[in-house]
């Protein structure tokens, strides 16, 4: 990485600790510190400056960084005799401090690098001319023993006769770390590299297929060798074409791969602005081809060579950043580019190629550290990339528009406050139909990718746009409240009117796959919607009568969009808000779901389970409003329903609260429990009220039946032992059960299996609605699928439990 201007020096130049005495511009010891994260990418720990000397603590010669910005302390790592230090590409070093802990140094000057590098080498007793101070991983003894007597590695001579012998020698030496650092060392001191791809022109020029084999075994050992001085060599501009060349022999493949035609004939270099950096330039055709080795050319590494590829993953990765960190200080490049991009005077194919280039550039950025990320968006922001992406979205070039799709992607995922800003200022100035997040949505329904992959992408965009999570609260304004009052107005229509369009009818007028997969996307997004945004989708679906259309899609023949229509109503009805439960029974919106339910039939599916659960939701949260509205309308369609208790359940539910109406001494008892045993309030106590906060608590039971309160005033019999009287109801209630139990069981109408059912839930009433759910055969508990019942008992014995409670 480049560091831009040199600031004040922290470190002396001495070589010691402490802070230089006067304020010196020295950028030779100006580093920034990185460290390895678990996903092999480098994390940028901060810039500072560099030195070495003794620290006590750590007893011995160590290497500090103090941050530029305040002096901390950024790195602090002693110089273990045993550490291989590895020096690459001039201005890095690289070293493992512990064993899943790498830490590098890049350096803004190679002289600093230099420097440092000869303080390392001094502490490990070695020649700083040595790029690798130690073996990567210890050797055994047998390799010590075999160091000292052979200090250094022969290769054979570079001859087409003695290729087999080199590949022999490249595979042999791969296991030892000690083999591999000779082999490596004796590549580098005779220039061999360049001698074996001579040899590869003879055997092209011979077609002597054996030899060519040869040589892709070899030049693959070279690279899991992973020496940062043999890469350059290799990636030299005069080399890199004949190693991808010697690539392109697999003796495990019929035929070669064509790879350098590829690279010189299809794969076109184009400076749409032009680059007047030769050295950028070199670099940029550099990454490009080291890229394309890694991805397409090497074979997939196993779990055991990938770690033997790691310095060509770090080649790449500091390319990239340099490339990005040069660029982005060529204020002129990106005026230019900008400038193209924007005016209508620029052809097609030139928009296209501008087009392409700046996506690149944003796919490199994402190797930057997050700081630097920062500051890389904050540059394209100042230069007006958004009102040059609503440009450019709004041409016909599709090509274009999926490339500034792919740019507007990183810029949302960066920071979609700034996206949102802007399309909220550029409002007050344009027509709704060319806003930037309107011309994403027709992108999004306009996809005609039969799949919809550029319609799933743009989606996930527009959720990340809308979600309340990620906006900002202020003191002087809320970005929620302006941006989605600004959404609702000028944008949902647009994503709305596909849905509108096609639900005009009791069934979908389009139920083609592709229809069909974007109603899903929109319905996903509206049920995002509901869950997160509060009055303003209220008011739009009630408004528009939204659920109504959405629920058309219930009939559609595709069950994915069925099931997304139903996701939608489920997640409105576990609001539990009375708004939408008014609109629901008002629009009697759950006849296209019974309808879908009935038409399921006997189907134990998806559809099935998904309605059931959504009553069950009504029954076990006991929202009242919904309950008698479902039963009321759509008891005769479900009471045949008997492999689940839910609507037998539900009916349950009903009668209950139609008891508590039609006898309101019960509720009377209930909410004295609930509020005036534990509430008193002398100014509403009337004189039975009294009666009762007089009687001496310790005389009930917890779970007594309360004295109701009323009109007139109370005898003897009235006041009696509620437990005995309680008592009394339940053995009227069994003998007149018996009775209809007989006749029933007479007449073949019912079950004994589902009267003991209906009979517990009747107890419940009685007692507690708790109790009732771990009764066996009721409603809550598991009861068996199959048991039998007939329609016709339901009423029979709810009229019997009316006349029990009103006795």
């Amino acid at each position: 990485p480049r560091p831009g201007s040199a600031p004040p020096a922290i470190a002396s130049q001495s070589g010691g600790c402490g802070v230089a005495g006067g304020r010196m511009t020295d950028t030779r010891r100006r580093v920034k510190v990185y460290t390895l994260n678990e996903d092999r990418q480098w994390d940028d720990r901060g810039t500072g400056h560099v030195s070495s000397c003794y620290v006590e603590r750590l007893k011995g010669m160590s290497l500090l960084v103090r941050a530029e910005s305040d002096g901390s302390l950024l790195l602090e790592s002693k110089i273990n005799p045993n550490t291989a230090y590895q020096k690459q590409q001039d201005t890095l070093i690289v070293w493992s401090e512990a064993e899943n802990y790498d830490l590098a140094l890049s350096f803004q000057e190679k002289a600093g690098c230099d420097e440092i590098w000869e303080k390392i080498c001094q502490v490990q007793g070695k020649d700083p001319s040595v790029d690798i101070t130690q073996d990567l991983v210890d050797e055994s003894e047998e390799e010590r023993f075999d160091d000292m007597s052979s200090p250094g590695l022969e290769l054979p001579s570079c001859e087409l006769s003695r290729l087999e012998e080199i590949a022999e020698l490249v595979a042999s030496s791969l296991p030892s770390p000690l083999r591999r650092e000779k082999l490596a060392l004796a590549l580098e001191n005779e220039g061999y590299i360049k001698k074996l791809l001579e040899i590869f022109h003879v055997c092209e020029d011979l077609e002597n297929i054996e030899g060519l084999h040869h040589l892709y075994e070899i030049i693959k050992g070279i690279f899991l060798l992973n020496r940062t001085a043999l890469f350059e060599v290799m990636f030299s501009e005069e080399c890199i074409m004949d190693v991808i060349g010697c690539l392109e022999y697999d003796p495990s493949l019929s035929q070669s791969r064509k790879h350098r035609e590829f690279l010189t004939k299809t794969a076109k270099f184009k400076e749409v602005i032009p680059i007047s950096d030769p050295e950028l330039k070199q670099k940029i055709h550099q990454t490009y081809r080291v890229q394309y080795i890694q991805d397409m050319v090497l074979p997939t590494p196993s779990v055991f060579e990938e770690n033997m590829l790691s310095t060509l993953h770090s080649f790449i990765f500091f390319n990239k950043v340099e490339i990005v960190g040069m660029l982005q200080e060529d204020e002129k490049f990106l005026t230019d580019l900008f400038a193209q991009l924007t005016d209508e005077a620029t052809d097609e194919e030139k928009r296209q190629e501008l087009v392409n280039f700046l996506k690149e550039f944003c796919a490199f950025s994402q190797t930057l550290q997050p700081q630097n990320r920062d500051a890389f968006f904050k540059t394209l922001s100042n230069m007006g990339i958004l009102p040059a992406l609503e440009v450019i979205l709004g041409m016909d070039d599709a090509q274009v528009r999926s490339a500034a799709t792919d740019i507007f992607s990183y810029l949302v995922e960066y920071n979609p406050s700034m996206v949102r800003e802007f399309v909220m200022q550029e409002a007050q100035q344009n027509d709704d139909d060319i806003l930037l997040i309107n011309l994403i949505i027709e992108h999004m329904i306009c996809d005609t990718d039969p799949e919809l992959g550029g319609a799933v992408l743009l989606m996930g965009l527009l959720r990340t746009l809308v979600d309340p999570e990620n906006m900002l609260a202020t003191a002087n304004k809320t970005e929620k409240t302006e941006f989605l009052g600004f959404f609702y107005k000028h944008c949902m229509h647009v994503l709305t009117a596909p849905l509108l369009a096609n639900t005009t009818e009791d069934k979908p007028s389009k139920d083609d796959f592709q229809t069909a997969q974007l109603l899903a996307l929109i319905l996903e997004l509206l049920t995002f919607c509901v869950e997160h945004h509060t009055y303003h989708i209220k008011n739009y679906i009630i408004n528009k009568d939204i659920l109504r259309r959405v629920l058309v899609l219930m009939a559609s023949k595709h069950a994915f969009l069925a099931l997304c229509a139903l996701r939608f109503k489920r997640k409105i009805i576990g609001l539990k808000d009375e708004f939408y439960n008014r609109y629901i029974m008002k629009s009697f919106l759950f006849e296209p779901v019974v309808k879908a339910f009935l038409n399921n039939g006997s189907r134990y599916n998806l559809m099935n389970s998904a309605i059931i659960e959504m009553f069950e939701f009504i029954r076990v949260e006991d929202i009242k409003s919904l309950t008698a509205h479902v039963i009321e309308n759509y008891w005769k369609a479900l009471e045949d329903v008997d492999y689940v208790q839910t609507f037998k359940g539900l009916k349950l539910r009903f009668e209950q609260q139609r008891e508590r109406q039609d006898n309101p001494k019960l509720d009377s008892m209930r909410s004295i429990l609930r509020n005036h045993r534990y509430r008193r309030d002398a100014r509403t106590l009337e004189d039975e009220e009294e009666m009762w906060f007089n009687t001496d608590e310790d005389d009930m039971e917890d779970g007594e039946a309360v004295v109701p309160p009323s009109d007139k005033p109370k005898n003897d019999e009235d006041i009696m032992d509620p437990i005995s009287k309680f008592m009394e109801r339940k053995k009227l209630k069994e003998s007149e059960e018996k009775e209809v139990l007989l006749k029933t069981n007479l007449s073949g109408r019912q079950s004994p299996s589902f009267k003991l059912s209906f009979s517990s839930g009747t107890k419940s009433n009685l007692t507690s609605q708790s109790s009732a759910s771990n009764l066996p055969g009721s409603p809550g508990s598991p009861g068996s699928p199959g048991s039998p019942g007939s329609p016709g008992s339901v009423s029979k014995s709810t009229s019997q439990m009316a006349a029990i409670t009103t006795k």
